[in-house]
């Protein structure tokens, strides 16, 4: 028997290294060998992922494996040379097969996994791999016997709850407790390494900025602590006034003079702030993208300077209509930024929906550009203030 690790070709940088996923290809792959009933030669492959959905069956207790529920696989070639997986519930996996693995962190998929399979992954080894004759069925644990996983994964994803090991209260207790910032009908974004960039197609992005697909965001700073508590906002006509007629980093002004006192109280107070702004000029001036990327990005950074206080950014630079009739899932109302910030730049923890909320200008009144923010905070689920009445209570 043998141990052979393939190591990933891609490295992310250390302050993406938490928040991206990477592609299957370079995910830790166990390869096992043994010998099957016939006394050939097989490499088996540990595979653990999410059931794609729920027509696949357990190879050992026969009974269904729920859609979305974790499921253990064992892939290795048939006699005839084609790839087979057979899949399994988590404790009807074989402990022979367990034996075999090392570092449960070596299994294909484990990093895509969400913080709290992980930890049930990792409990299921040490009960049946650790050879002190544990085995699931005689473990007190009820996670791991696979009628009860599936039943709280499915009450879980239903909730849309996303659990990690910051989180010490109970899945009952959280639904009881808190509205979660998953809903349906919000994308399943995942990133990948490959696709986060230092520039914004022909356009280098200034230091401590990144694109990814047709967003640029803002990197971490020292002081944003990720929470519970967001609180959103809208740039331009909600924090800072600016005109389009005007360019440069330096061609704005703070819309309330009570913004900086404000934003340092909700910090205080535990928030995380987040600036969600739509910039389509960044993809339409493509002759002067540079230019208008600068102007953009220098205003925000210099916004941050001025009211003293760590900020999340997201620019959504799409267009609102395609010419295929589709429109940019990142640009407001669109809830794409929204998304991305939950599921990989929040650290995994559960968003509050009762204290979280969103600040804009754009309401769908009379004199009103567009309804884009309220629609926005509506199909998140977030409470929506107006700019003049929120800095002004």
């Amino acid at each position: 028997m043998f141990l052979a690790l393939r190591f990933p070709s891609i490295k992310p940088s250390p302050n993406l290294s938490q928040l991206l996923l990477l592609s299957p290809s370079s995910h830790f792959f166990v390869s096992l060998s043994m010998k099957d009933s016939k006394s050939t030669t097989a490499k088996v492959g540990v595979v653990v992922e999410y059931a794609k959905s729920g027509r696949s069956s357990c190879k050992k207790c026969l009974k269904p494996i729920a859609n979305g529920s974790l499921r253990l696989g064992s892939s290795f070639k048939n006699p005839s040379g084609f790839d087979m997986i057979k899949w399994h519930h988590l404790c009807c996996f074989s402990k022979e097969s367990w034996t075999d693995v090392g570092d449960v962190e070596e299994i294909k998929g484990f990093s895509s996994l969400k913080d709290y399979d992980k930890e049930e992954l990792i409990k299921l080894k040490v009960a049946v791999g650790s050879g002190d004759g544990a085995s699931v069925e005689d473990s007190e644990d009820p996670n791991l016997h696979p009628e009860k996983v599936e039943n709280k994964e499915n009450a879980m994803r239903k909730a849309g709850e996303t659990r990690t090991n910051q989180s010490t209260d109970s899945e009952e207790t959280c639904l009881k407790k808190q509205k979660l910032s998953g809903t349906d009908n919000q994308p399943n974004t995942v990133f990948f390494i490959s696709e986060v960039k230092a520039k914004y197609k022909d356009a280098t992005l200034p230091p401590k900025w990144k694109a990814f697909q047709t967003i640029i965001f803002r990197e971490k700073d020292d002081g944003l602590h990720d929470s519970t508590k967001i609180a959103a906002f809208d740039f331009d006509g909600c924090l800072a006034n600016t005109s389009v007629k005007k360019i440069g980093s330096n061609a704005w002004s703070l819309l309330h003079p009570s913004i900086p006192e404000k934003l340092q109280s909700l910090y205080n107070d535990g928030y995380k702030l987040v600036i969600f702004t739509n910039e389509s000029n960044i993809e339409r001036w493509k002759n002067k993208r540079q230019q208008a990327i600068d102007s953009k990005v220098g205003r925000l950074d210099n916004f941050i300077k001025c009211v003293e206080v760590p900020m999340q950014v997201f620019i959504a630079c799409g267009l609102g209509r395609n010419k295929d009739g589709t429109s940019d899932p990142f640009r407001k109302p669109n809830v794409g930024m929204w998304t991305i910030m939950k599921d990989h730049f929040n650290s995994g923890i559960l968003i509050d929906m009762d204290q979280s909320f969103y600040v804009g200008d754009a309401a769908g009144r009379v004199n009103d550009h567009s309804d884009a923010d309220i629609k926005f905070a509506e199909d998140i689920g977030l409470k929506f203030h107006l700019p003049e009445v929120y800095f002004k209570a």
